[in-house]
């Protein structure tokens, strides 16, 4: 498995140079390919089905964001909203799950602010989406259950799920502000897709990490 664990890695660090370049074919495999290998080496691993169809399935999406059309985006949200459902199941149903810890400090704390900074971005989100409003408004919720089911597996055992949740999570949010907040041509699009790629892939490499 370390040799599609290493190939996801160069796709990774190659793929942030260009993760402000113009739309191509080689551009939206490298991406695809960054996360699709992971999703291999947890299937040659005999890992969860769930954190394989869940890395599966944001590999799709990475492909449909990347392609740069409405129509793929709307399919990359649907993709991505999928993925974060995978990645619930697998929580919930983990042994390790306690989802009483959600109302017990610190889980509560960390939920508490979560849900308020999401919350606040969402709000200038749903007023720039235009068109998207609704799948956005739907995804909002998707995504905050992904990020409250990892609170429940936050123990010394599965300690990678709670900060690779939290990383998604402000990867998606930055990226939304990317998308409909910011004008083009403002300064802060120079930076973004620099933050966002290593904070996504991160993600799905802890989440990779804790079932290991």
């Amino acid at each position: 498995m370390t040799p599609f664990l290493a190939i996801s890695a160069l796709c990774a660090l190659a793929y942030l140079p260009l993760s402000a370049r113009p739309v191509s074919g080689m551009r939206s495999l490298i991406k695809m390919l960054a996360v699709g290998l992971l999703a291999v080496a947890a299937g040659l691993m005999d890992l969860p089905v769930g954190l394989v169809a869940g890395l599966t399935l944001c590999a799709s999406g990475d492909w449909l964001l990347s392609r740069g059309t409405p129509a793929t985006f709307k399919a990359a949200i649907a993709a991505f909203a999928l993925g974060h459902l995978a990645y619930v199941g697998l929580f919930l149903t983990h042994p390790l799950a306690d989802t009483a810890w959600l109302i017990r400090p610190p889980q509560v704390w960390i939920a508490a602010g979560v849900l308020v900074v999401t919350l606040i971005v969402a709000n200038g989100l749903l007023r720039g989406a235009g068109t998207m409003k609704y799948p956005v408004l739907g995804y909002i919720p998707v995504l905050l259950g992904m990020a409250f089911a990892a609170l429940g597996l936050a123990n010394g055992g599965m300690a990678w799920v709670l900060p690779a949740a939290i990383a998604f999570v402000l990867s998606d949010l930055a990226l939304g502000i990317e998308t409909f907040v910011l004008a083009p041509g403002h300064a802060a699009l120079r930076f973004t897709p620099y933050l966002i790629w290593p904070l996504y892939w991160g993600a799905q490499v802890g989440f990779l990490a804790a079932f290991t």
